[in-house]
């Protein structure tokens, strides 16, 4: 039997979500109201975690939406994306540990390796700055004494009062293909996100972060970041995934890619480029479809087909290592109810921190 893995939904805090992409509906906006809806459907479909993700200039606050949403849920975890750019250590401890202590210690991070707003700062120095920040983070979290002497922070202070429900820091999630990246991820991070590629390049990314975390004496663990489309049969999955492009323009496609955060990063253009040697119908391999990303920066494909083969690309992905994934589908809301009726309930799944 394949071992447990994890199995997370995507709440759209930041201004994703569509019926037809590239086509902005008020009905989903990111407001509290239908971003809490979408957290509240993983919650009720049995996923086991949903990454509340931040972007500075798009939809809602990150931090604040988990406190809300935190007292709401009875037992799925939240992965809470943090931007380190806007990110003072010693106080983004205390909120951690409070929320949390609100979720019943079910609360995990996503580190972003973001600017600070308003400033740009060269990839390495940026990558230093988030490895300092795991560093205080974790010291702090695990109840230590933190006596830092960084380039970007020098702190000589004890533990906040209020620590974690373990006492011990969250697993910290982290992404990045550029080679400060993943430098960053080998020597700090608990879990290294990819996007969809092909299964060469994923198997190939896996053996290069196990050798770069195994210099560092570390081990990682691996989740994987996807859109998903399952549908009772193969057809109604690709003629929905042509659907969800039908109206789109392509100038329109393009000024969504241009306006995210990330938009000339080493990630993003690895999608880019899976996306044009993909096949004419957009399929970069067997059931992986790029179409998503005409109209989206950052994480661009889809897995597609009927819930059978979505299963067996799934398992193939834990068969190479991967531990822990995080899909996503638009609408999230109807796309998170299909998945959890259609796949999950054949696969065995449980929370990362349970596994520890």
């Amino acid at each position: 039997m394949t071992q447990a893995c994890e199995v997370s939904w995507f709440s759209a805090l930041c201004d994703d979500d569509y019926e037809f992409l590239g086509v902005p509906d008020p009905r989903l906006h990111s407001t509290w109201e239908h971003c809490r809806d979408i957290v509240l459907q993983a919650e009720t479909g049995g996923y086991d975690n949903i990454l509340l993700p931040s972007g500075y200039a798009l939809g809602l606050d990150t931090t604040a939406f988990a406190a809300a949403i935190a007292p709401m849920l009875r037992r799925m975890a939240l992965l809470m994306a943090v931007r380190v750019g806007e990110s003072w250590p010693p106080q983004l401890a205390r909120q951690i540990a409070t929320i949390d202590r609100m979720l019943g210690g079910r609360l995990n991070i996503n580190i972003i390796s973001s600017d600070l707003p308003g400033e740009t700062l060269a990839s390495g120095p940026r990558y230093a700055r988030t490895v300092e920040l795991m560093r205080i983070l974790k010291t702090l979290l695990n109840g230590q004494p933190l006596d830092h002497d960084g380039e970007f922070w020098k702190l000589k202070l004890d533990p906040p009062r209020i620590g974690t429900l373990s006492g011990k820091a969250p697993l910290l999630y982290f992404g990045g293909l550029s080679p400060d990246a993943r430098e960053a991820a080998a020597q700090e991070c608990d879990v290294y996100l990819m996007w969809p590629d092909t299964r060469e390049k994923v198997a190939e990314i896996i053996a290069d972060m196990t050798a770069r975390a195994a210099r560092h004496g570390r081990t990682l663990r691996f989740g994987y970041r996807a859109h998903v489309i399952v549908r009772e049969t193969e057809d109604e999955a690709r003629l929905y995934a042509d659907r969800l492009l039908s109206k789109l323009d392509a100038a329109q496609g393009a000024a969504i890619r241009a306006q995210s955060l990330d938009s000339r990063s080493a990630g993003v253009a690895a999608q880019a480029a899976l996306r044009e040697g993909a096949s004419a119908d957009g399929y970069a391999e067997d059931n992986l479809w790029t179409g998503i990303g005409r109209a989206r920066s950052g994480c661009g494909a889809a897995i597609v087909g009927d819930p059978d083969q979505v299963l067996a690309k799934l398992a193939m992905y834990q068969e190479m290592g991967i531990e822990a994934f995080i899909l996503s589908g638009y609408p999230h809301a109807a796309e998170a109810d299909l998945f959890a009726r259609h796949v999950l309930p054949n696969m065995t799944h449980a929370p990362l921190f349970d596994r520890v």
